[in-house]
């Protein structure tokens, strides 16, 4: 799922069955998966009426326990739903899901501690011209320990290029343009693997203010390349940020 095609409904909030029709018949006729999510008893009361069959429980077990996921096969036409009109498919519970995710591929590979897109990630190097002189903007980390650059994995159904934009205004409160090619990789290790970056410019073009900074409690700063080859946690962005001048000097 793209982040782009989640919709927030405010009608789904603490809705009963009959709103919650109301939204599902308003969902685009193109769309051939919907996940509806919201609270109960609304939506275990939808599940009842859309299966109208009896379905079978763990000893004192609620129908949808929070954080399940139950798995309809619908009819084409939403507009109209019967009761009794959907197939009920399967009803996974928190409990049943495993601690651990297959990498890279289902069945395949090893277990590791999160899902297998969580080790391909994208990052920006944001910089501006002023005053005839190129500036690299640089954040610190969480616990301001170090400085870094904004980075973060690549979300499903996003380009490389726009996850790192989204991570950009996010983390360093930027927006600009990203460029088309990256300006290298590097990898480190972290939750049982190993990650990799594909880092890309990022021209920033505006500066959001500090109100509408979403992670404001970083610190951010504007140094020259030479600075930041300095200051940054990760050594391998060097070569990239002196692949940055260059192809600066080359436009």
């Amino acid at each position: 799922m793209s982040p782009k095609t989640i919709h927030k409904d405010p009608r789904v909030y603490e809705a009963g069955p009959d709103e919650l029709l109301r939204v599902l018949a308003d969902c685009p006729g193109t769309a051939q998966r919907v996940m509806l999510v919201g609270h109960n008893p609304g939506l275990e009361d939808l599940l009842a009426y859309l299966a109208d069959a009896p379905i079978p429980l763990p000893e004192d077990a609620k129908l949808l326990p929070t954080a399940a996921l139950a798995r309809l096969r619908m009819p084409d036409d939403w507009n109209k739903l019967p009761q009794g009109c959907a197939g009920l498919e399967s009803i996974t519970r928190p409990g049943a899901v495993p601690d651990r995710f297959p990498f890279p591929a289902a069945g395949k590979g090893e277990l590791r501690d999160r899902p297998a897109y969580y080790y391909d990630q994208s990052s920006v190097i944001p910089y501006r011209i002023r005053d005839g002189k190129l500036e690299i903007l640089i954040i610190s980390s969480i616990k301001r320990k170090h400085w870094i650059v904004p980075k973060g994995i690549k979300e499903p159904g996003m380009s490389p290029q726009e996850s790192a934009a989204q991570e950009a205004r996010e983390e360093a409160g930027v927006e600009g343009e990203v460029g088309t090619t990256s300006l290298g990789t590097y990898s480190y290790e972290k939750w049982g693997g190993t990650c990799t970056v594909e880092v890309y410019p990022m021209e920033v073009t505006r500066i959001l203010p500090e109100d509408a900074w979403p992670e404001r409690h970083r610190g951010r700063e504007w140094v020259s390349p030479n600075q930041a080859a300095k200051r940054l946690k990760q050594p391998e962005l060097t070569s990239m940020l002196e692949a940055l001048v260059t192809l600066l000097r080359a436009d």
